[in-house]
């Protein structure tokens, strides 16, 4: 089983939307994944009420409880568990990050967010464990996000190759637990999803069984 932490300091960046998106997504592709709901808010765990299924799992958890169940996970054949936390909590973070193959923190290319992201890069290199910065909410159109990326990697930050835009299926039927890849199959906001799951798949080296269900070819295929 490999464990993907999803950290951020800051509120908005779209910690809980990319995770049950990933999760969503990876179970339709044959991977048994659960999901760790972490943050006191505990939106992901009101999602999973909404949509009324037990795939994904969802589980409110504590982070000192976090090792038992990711343990329970390993003993029940998850392939993966993502790890949803909590803004202005490090130490939960702390705790999710101890325990992940690969951190991701979201961030939108704007000036703020970006001023803030310091702290949680901080945060990933703390726990000694590969950290990625996901550019999420990108503008269609415009330079910002060339920007963003361009502004990350001379800060010596390693950026996902895979940028998230703003559009409206991955909001759209969030309040009735469904997600982009339900919303508009052939979208694009769902060819990004799954191409993020395949690279995510691909950087923390998910067995070769796992990878064989979402080849690029099928992701491809599947966009009008």
């Amino acid at each position: 089983m490999k464990t993907i932490a999803i950290i951020s300091r800051k509120g908005g960046a779209g910690k809980t939307t990319i995770a049950l998106h990933m999760a969503v997504a990876a179970e339709a592709h044959g991977i048994a994944t659960a999901v760790f709901d972490l943050d006191p808010q505990a939106s992901a765990a009101l999602w999973s009420d909404h949509r009324g299924e037990p795939i994904p799992a969802v589980v409110p958890a504590q982070a000192p409880r976090l090792p038992s169940l990711l343990g329970q996970a390993r003993e029940q054949e998850a392939d993966l568990a993502i790890l949803d936390t909590a803004p202005h909590a490090d130490a939960i973070a702390s705790e999710a990050a101890s325990h992940a193959d690969l951190i991701l923190i979201p961030c939108r290319p704007s000036a703020f967010d970006l001023d803030a992201i310091g702290a949680s890069i901080r945060l990933a290199r703390a726990a000694e464990k590969p950290a990625i910065v996901v550019i999420n909410a990108a503008p269609v159109q415009g330079v910002e996000t060339a920007e963003a990326i361009e502004a990350l990697q001379c800060a010596g930050v390693e950026v996902c190759p895979i940028v998230l835009h703003q559009r409206k299926p991955y909001a759209s039927r969030i309040h009735e637990g469904r997600t982009a890849t339900e919303v508009e199959p052939r979208g694009k906001a769902a060819l990004e999803t799954c191409s993020l799951l395949l690279w995510v798949c691909e950087k923390v080296l998910l067995s070769q069984r796992t990878l064989g269900n979402i080849s690029q070819s099928k992701l491809v295929k599947g966009v009008a």
